[in-house]
């Protein structure tokens, strides 16, 4: 057996797998003895598993010894393989695939090699630093033109910076292949909420302009997004609900449309959440 390659049970997979996921990913092949694809997949594995020299680990469950995990991850076919990345499963197979075909499995789940550039880029932003961040993001998908994180900071950056077109451009260029699907999700929420105000929106002078016109709905869309950029879904919710209950056409429904960017940045568990899809609804079905 390889030196990367290990046997699990229900007792130590949290740390053999979950655990050791977090910084190296983890190949779980789910197996049984009298499987003779398993018998021929095996060996493949641990091959790899030493020419890549431990930047991925194998790890093998017995399913006729180990039915508690093979339940838990509901396999049903043999051998299964489940790739852990960071603790959790992000892709997988089930059969005994060719070397070929199993190399370029373990290269997608693999690190890229321009994840330094993008963990530069990333410590640039923090210290305000946005020209460089950009140039490395834009160096490590030059690198790895897969890199899909790389490219997903490019375009969350380029909408922190106002660049709607490039980001929108760059999002359409993913947005049906991403694997961040999540992630995907929330930008294009972010874009669209960005693409409701001006360049030049104050939010001191939106508050100045609803006080004094509480029917000045485009400052009550540009207050919105605003608020919901930073995290302030509340007053976001409120102001595009009183949008809706002013003007349902108001720049063709924009405040329920916005609403619902809204809700898909919010945690799905959240009651604020429930709370403005009930009050929305009812809104709407006076």
């Amino acid at each position: 057996m390889s030196r990367f390659a290990f046997d699990v049970t229900a007792a130590d997979f949290e740390q053999k797998v979950i655990e050791a996921s977090k910084n190296t990913p983890v190949l779980v092949d789910f197996w049984a003895e009298w499987c003779a694809p398993c018998r021929a997949l095996k060996p493949l594995l641990e091959k790899l598993a030493d020419e890549f020299e431990g930047r991925i680990l194998v790890a093998k469950v017995d399913t006729e010894q180990q039915q508690e995990l093979a339940a838990r991850f509901g396999i049903r076919g043999i051998p299964d393989v489940r790739a852990f990345v960071d603790g959790a499963v992000v892709d997988g197979f089930t059969g005994a695939l060719p070397e070929a075909a199993l190399r370029e499995f373990i290269a997608r789940v693999l690190p890229s090699e321009a994840e330094p550039l993008r963990l530069e880029a990333f410590a640039a932003r923090q210290r305000g630093d946005l020209d460089s961040a950009r140039a490395m993001l834009l160096k490590a998908i030059d690198t790895d033109p897969r890199f899909e994180a790389a490219r997903l900071d490019l375009i969350e950056l380029l909408i922190d910076v106002g660049e709607l077109d490039e980001a929108d451009r760059l999002l359409k260029e993913i947005i049906y292949r991403a694997k961040d699907e999540d992630r995907t999700r929330t930008l294009e929420a972010r874009l669209g909420l960005a693409a409701t105000r001006a360049e030049s929106s104050d939010e001191e002078t939106l508050k100045a302009r609803i006080e004094a016109d509480g029917n000045d709905l485009d400052a009550r869309l540009a207050l919105a997004s605003l608020a919901a950029e930073r995290g302030a879904f509340e007053p976001a919710l409120e102001n595009l609900l009183e949008i809706v209950r002013q003007d349902r056409g108001f720049k063709d429904d924009a405040g329920r449309k916005a609403m619902i960017q809204v809700f898909s940045l919010m945690p799905a568990d959240s009651p604020l959440l429930r709370d403005y899809r009930s009050r929305l609804a009812a809104l709407l079905n006076r």
